[in-house]
């Protein structure tokens, strides 16, 4: 299975893991400070990106061994993850099968809905990306506005309008062009549920990121991942929406690299 990747920087190895329709480019905020202390490895997963899609059903057990396969590839056992969304799921669900990750920040991590909550997000995601779909040719024009950013990227972000036109465009093409979107959206909500670890099985760090303003994973559902996972610590961040990487840059730093010296 091939997956895309790119190297920054040298030092200790760090792997960035994307969201649901995200891509390499779901970093690029932060790309540089990280780079200035650690080598960082971030992938396309299959059917993201650059990378082709899975052959079979897409899973979180599905890419969860996709990427331990990667990782055996390129001699990178034992290294520290952050992921994000959807990829803060996986690394959270390879922390739970072990002997693949060091220590992992997860941010804002899908998959520990309940009820009402999983239709809801299932739902609001399907009619957004319908949305963005049907005007994706319009994208560059209404993403250089600030106005346009806030209607388009309110579910995801606390502050919107202050994001660059070009990162806002970069993230919603790839959910335009990203082949198993759909496939994975369905099954990350209808599927197998998280499974988590008993307490005091951890021998790596582990730290659970969550914004305060998270409206696609809300900010009760902290206390649920914090459950299955006893031994994680609880990041919270202020004044932030579903992704810390874009609204709260700086801190989201200092919290990966704190984690994993």
């Amino acid at each position: 299975m091939k997956i895309n990747f790119e190297k920054r920087g040298k030092g200790k190895p760090l792997l960035l893991v994307h969201g649901l329709g995200g891509s390499i480019r779901s970093w690029d905020i932060i790309i540089g400070d990280l780079a200035k202390s650690r080598e960082v490895m971030m992938v396309d997963l299959p059917g993201f990106g650059h990378s082709p899609p899975l052959i079979g059903e897409v899973t979180i057990d599905t890419l969860s061994d996709a990427l331990t396969d990667f990782l055996k590839q390129h001699n990178l056992h034992g290294i520290d993850a952050v992921g994000t969304s959807m990829g803060a799921r996986l690394v959270l669900e390879m922390v739970r099968r072990g002997g693949t990750l060091g220590a992992v920040v997860s941010l804002d991590p899908g998959g520990f809905w309940q009820g009402w909550e999983k239709h809801a997000f299932y739902y609001s995601i399907k009619i957004s990306i319908g949305l963005v779909r049907s005007i994706h040719l319009l994208l560059p024009k209404i993403l250089n506005s600030a106005v346009g950013r806030r209607i388009l990227l309110l579910q995801f972000s606390a502050r919107p309008s202050q994001l660059p036109p070009e990162i806002a465009l970069k993230e919603l093409n790839g959910y335009v062009k990203a082949g198993s979107f759909d496939e994975l959206l369905h099954s990350l909500v209808y599927g197998e549920k998280q499974k988590g670890l008993p307490k005091n099985t951890l021998d790596k760090p582990l730290v659970i990121g969550w914004g305060r303003n998270d409206h696609v994973c809300l900010p009760k559902q902290a206390k649920r991942a914090m459950q299955l996972f006893p031994d994680a610590q609880l990041h919270w961040f202020e004044n932030c929406g579903h992704f810390p990487q874009w609204d709260q840059p700086k801190e989201t730093v200092r919290l990966i690299l704190d984690t994993t010296q």
